[in-house]
């Protein structure tokens, strides 16, 4: 009877424990805020970015205004009670995020980025501002499919991802976002930037040096003409060949 009771007893509690521990593995923690959110649609896992006309949905790649991740279920919320439309967001820890494989499969440790999908991240396979960094694989076949997997949410620009797909136009719009540089990036800019202009200078100054000397040379010895000409277009082109290392060093720093 004893044992009987016991086993009832056991019975009851596991079913009663059972929820709360299911709930528990979906609670993200970290410090929710609470915040307004424009797109009526966001649900919990989404992505969100601060605007010029308020908080939103994310819906471009590496988007250098996020702010943080809207959960239903934070360890703690700080709820402002006033605005009943007021929606919590983590800003910082280990939430659970809305994700796809439209930038390819994730591992762990891969750092997440948003995407095309509004409210949705990715991969992040290129320099940029990222989300975080995933704690958990995720991987489907259909790019339209999402899921929740846990994210160590901490906005910030990476720099440690080099890309063969990097091009000038993505460095120069990276550089014209201030809120993309550290300070290493920065430097790492600026350096690129002087070895560039120097290439420039030194090439002008040369080929200018050399086309007065051709061009007095052409004056006191006319016959030699077409051995002057010739001098100038290969000094020309060894203007050329050194303007295109300064602009190839200049790259390499920014992309390595």
């Amino acid at each position: 009877m004893k044992y009987t009771a016991f086993i009832v007893f056991l019975g009851l509690f596991l079913v009663f424990l059972s929820p709360i521990l299911v709930y528990a593995q979906n609670i993200s923690a970290g410090t929710a805020v609470s915040t307004k959110i424009a797109d009526k649609n966001a649900k919990d896992g989404n992505i969100i970015v601060s605007t010029p006309k308020g908080f939103a949905l994310s819906s471009t790649t590496y988007d250098t205004n996020m702010y943080g991740v809207l959960t239903e279920t934070p360890s703690i919320y700080l709820e402002n009670t006033t605005d009943p439309e007021l929606k919590p967001v983590i800003i910082s820890g280990r939430v659970f995020v809305l994700v796809s494989s439209i930038n390819g499969n994730i591992k762990k440790n891969d750092f997440i980025t948003t995407s095309t999908i509004a409210g949705v991240g990715q991969k992040a396979t290129r320099n940029g501002m990222v989300l975080g960094t995933a704690l958990e694989d995720y991987s489907n076949s259909n790019q339209k499919v999402t899921a929740k997997i846990l994210v160590a949410v901490n906005p910030h620009f990476n720099s440690s991802l080099a890309d063969t797909k990097t091009n000038v136009l993505e460095v120069l719009r990276n550089a014209s976002d201030p809120t993309t540089l550290t300070q290493l990036t920065s430097l790492r800019y600026v350096i690129a930037a002087g070895i560039v202009l120097i290439s420039f200078i030194i090439g002008f100054i040369y080929f200018g040096r050399v086309a007065s000397g051709g061009v007095e040379a052409l004056g006191r010895n006319p016959l030699a003409s077409h051995t002057i000409q010739l001098g100038l277009v290969l000094n020309l082109g060894l203007m050329i060949v050194i303007m295109l290392v300064g602009l190839g060093i200049g790259y390499m720093i920014l992309i390595l």
